[in-house]
């Protein structure tokens, strides 16, 4: 009796005869009551060790698997070879009759996508006049790829940090990390993560359980709004367009508002944050784990004590509670949505992803904090509040996106010369404005700054190549930066360690300043941005990849400059368009508050930069706009709509006056003991500390399960 074939060997007996071969008899391929094992070739693949061979040969070429039988079976070998003799007889090679048969269906499936491609190119010719009307009236309704909106629209891809740390350590090594931060979590708070979805952040398991809002929601400004908006900013109508007059309403403007509930406890933040201990920070936290200002205050306070790895995960908490507010139409992807800056409850979500964007570039983490930056500056591209601008140009280049950086900064040139024809008639500058004065510009432009005009050179230097035969553009591009901000060519040639000639160095255009001195404020504020772009940009000139850039910048330099003669004797190089457009930029106070800003949140870096900046404005003058503010509200805005002071908490119920909701007075503060303490302690505020301190011991004195019930009331 023959053996029973396998499973494998029955289905390539079925393929053998669909494909019209002989098929193998089982008592030619297999002798009576003979066991066989399959012997595998190197190169053979994996599952081929497993295959069971029926004794078929190839007809006169080497099989690709032996036969080898088995040791108690050798009386039958005869037999064997008999076997094989009479099944080469019928069997046809069973691998080339496969790859003949994948090769017929690939040229059948190749000639019917010829024949396809063929028929669709007839269709093409014959249809171009109405294929190229439709192209022209949908270039009308999408935008170019040079619009504003194009260009600030941001990729959610690309906003999480732990995917771009997984291309420098690998996916094991985050993982780990990440499941040794979560591993004391319980079950519940995991399934609560994983419910919690966001863009800007990952939730993780030991957060706090989370409603939709807490206590944020969002409105979009209505016209009239939007109009008072741009009079107080002191836009011109013009100005308040984009593209040069053109989309403006693509542009929407929102507004973050509080609920009351919110209201009261930012409140009690402020009283904490007055009363200078940590601790009161606590107790509003336990109120309302999620209040923004109160996280990025702890976020603060962990980073003075050096415990990065806690900030970062409030400001990411911060980031969650804002992002929840912002559910509906605000969308990060269309680069339309902007958040009027001038409203303090929409100043905590700017801080914190300032912050995030701090925090990711000091982990190495540059293509996510670029996206953070550029969602930062879309947010108020007109005016850049916190300085978004200031950490483009080096992120851009570093995070491999130095044409989107080319594309903006060609973008506003063009929408700049646009409103210089427009007003005056000429492509000059120096005429712009009446009387040949040049205007005040009052909305920011990324083109007109000096780490923007060296960054487009490096990026079209390098794009160019080493052995390129033409690089005309990157240095014209240079030149242009050169005489425009030639305070950037000392501090630069410092880093790249090469020397440049004495009479260069000496030249007044060329000094170098540690301060603002006697300097006006909108010099010493274009000496700041030299400072600032050749402190943290310097490194891409310097990359060994790129060793060409240190030695291209020397002699372009010395090439404009061969002689001290080429050089005016006893004034300053005549200013460029650009340059006098920037200190027109730089001479309006809102701008240089923004400057302010920029450092007060980046003062560990940054700390420096200080005697550059107006005295006036980080001690509080210039129209009572509060100075450097508060660590949760840096600089106010001159044009602010509001600010935590008793005008906007006017009205707001202590967040300590509760009910009790059956529980009794809890330890809350009535109205005779309030006047009874008002009698003793006249002062408001000092009163105020008094009561925050006596309601802190109060509740650490709680048990733990009836503290937990009076937090729950809230």
């Amino acid at each position: 009796m023959a053996p029973r074939l396998n499973k494998r060997q029955q289905r390539e007996l079925e393929e053998l005869s669909s494909l019209g071969a002989g098929v193998v008899s089982t008592s030619d391929a297999i002798s009576d009551g003979e066991e066989v094992v399959t012997k595998s070739k190197p190169g053979v693949g994996f599952s081929s060790r497993f295959l069971m061979e029926d004794g078929v040969d190839d007809g006169g070429e080497e099989s690709e698997q032996e036969t080898v039988p088995v040791a108690a079976k050798r009386k039958k070998k005869k037999n064997k070879k008999k076997a094989d003799t009479s099944a080469s007889t019928h069997t046809p090679p069973p691998k080339n009759e496969k790859k003949a048969a994948k090769r017929a269906k690939a040229k059948e499936k190749k000639a019917g996508n010829d024949e396809l491609e063929q028929a669709l190119a007839e269709l093409s010719l014959k249809y171009s006049t109405a294929a190229s009307s439709m192209s022209t009236g949908l270039r009308t309704l999408l935008p170019t790829p040079n619009t504003l909106t194009n260009l600030l629209a941001v990729s959610l891809v690309h906003l999480d940090p732990t995917a771009e740390m997984r291309k420098f350590f690998g996916s094991k090594v985050v993982s780990s990390s990440t499941t040794s931060t979560s591993s004391g979590s319980s079950r519940t708070r995991r399934a609560a993560a994983i419910k919690q979805k966001s863009n800007l952040t990952r939730p993780q398991p030991g957060w706090w359980s989370a409603n939709q809002r807490e206590g944020l929601s969002i409105r979009s400004l209505d016209a009239a709004e939007v109009k008072e908006l741009e009079g107080r900013r002191g836009w011109d109508t013009d100005d308040g367009k984009e593209d040069g007059g053109k989309g403006k309403g693509d542009e929407r403007w929102w507004t973050v508002e509080y609920s009351q509930r919110y209201k009261s406890l930012t409140k009690l933040f402020i009283q904490a944050v007055m009363s200078g201990h940590p601790d009161a920070l606590w107790e509003v936290q336990r109120k309302l784990p999620w209040h923004a200002d109160n996280l990025l205050q702890l976020a603060e306070v962990y980073r003075h004590r050096e415990e990065y790895a806690q900030a970062v995960d409030f400001v990411d908490r911060a980031l969650f509670t804002y992002e929840r507010a912002l559910i509906g139409a605000f969308t990060f992807t269309t680069g339309t949505n902007r958040l009027d800056f001038d409203r303090v409850e929409n100043r905590p979500f700017f801080l914190a992803i300032h912050r995030q964007i701090s925090d990711l570039s000091r982990r190495g983490c540059t293509r996510t904090a670029f996206e953070f930056s550029r969602l930062l500056y879309g947010l108020d591209p007109h005016s850049d509040p916190h300085g978004a601008v200031f950490h483009l140009d080096l992120l851009a280049v570093k995070g491999g996106m130095g044409e989107w950086l080319v594309d903006l900064f060609e973008y506003h040139d063009q929408v700049r010369e646009g409103k210089e024809q427009e007003e005056c008639g000429k492509g000059m500058w120096g005429t712009w404005g009446k009387g040949g004065k040049a205007k005040e510009m009052r909305k920011m432009d990324p083109s007109l700054l000096p780490g923007w005009a060296y960054a487009r050179a490096l990026v079209l230097r390098v794009a160019e190549g080493d052995k390129a035969n033409d690089t005309s553009p990157s240095a014209k591009a240079l030149e242009e930066a050169i005489r425009s901000f030639p305070e950037v060519v000392p501090l630069l040639a410092d880093k790249l360690e090469v020397a440049l000639p004495g009479y260069i160095r000496s030249h007044e255009s060329f000094r170098v300043n540690t301060d603002a001195g006697t300097l006006p404020p909108s010099h010493a504020a274009l000496h700041a941005l030299a400072h600032m772009y050749t402190a943290h940009s310097s490194a891409p000139w310097k990359d060994p990849s790129y060793s060409f850039l240190p030695s291209w910048f020397l002699s372009l330099t010395t090439s404009l400059f061969p002689t001290p003669s080429s050089l005016p004797s006893s004034s300053s190089l005549p200013s460029t368009p650009r340059r006098t457009a920037l200190l027109s930029l730089l001479s309006n106070m809102e701008v240089q508050r923004m400057l302010v800003r920029h450092v007060m949140v980046l003062e560990g870096t940054h700390r420096r930069l200080l005697s550059f900046l107006p005295k006036d404005i980080l001690m509080g003058g210039q129209g009572g706009a509060g100075g450097a503010g508060l660590a949760c509200d840096p600089v106010p805005p001159g044009t602010g709509v509001s600010r935590y002071d008793d005008v906007y908490f006017e009205g707001v119920e202590d967040a300590f006056a509760w009910s009790g909701r059956g529980r009794g007075r809890g330890g809350a503060v009535d109205e005779e003991d309030e006047r009874m303490l008002e009698a003793v302690i006249r002062d408001r505020e000092v009163r105020m500390r008094v009561l925050v301190s006596a309601q802190h011991v109060f509740l650490f004195l709680l048990d733990d399960s009836l503290m937990y019930g009076i937090c729950s009331n809230f």
